[in-house]
């Protein structure tokens, strides 16, 4: 079932179906490495921002991996 506008394509039903998934193995990959799991708010604004946060830190760390980003040590 699709919640969508009449006149949406399937291409554009299909694409948003891939980036669900996406955005589902990312926050899967973040619970355990940047600590999406440790996350105990009351409101929507501390919830987003807890998610902001940790998804930008599994993004750096994923760059940091790749080797983009040169790591001193």
């Amino acid at each position: 079932m699709v919640f969508a506008p009449q006149a949406t394509t399937l291409e554009a039903v299909g694409w948003g179906a891939g980036s669900r998934w996406t955005v589902e193995s990312s926050v899967e990959a973040a619970t355990g490495a940047v600590g999406l799991d440790h996350d105990a708010v009351r409101r929507w604004t501390g919830c987003y921002r807890h998610i902001t946060l940790a998804m930008w830190a599994l993004a750096l760390l994923s760059v940091m991996r790749a080797g983009t980003i040169a790591v001193e040590a």
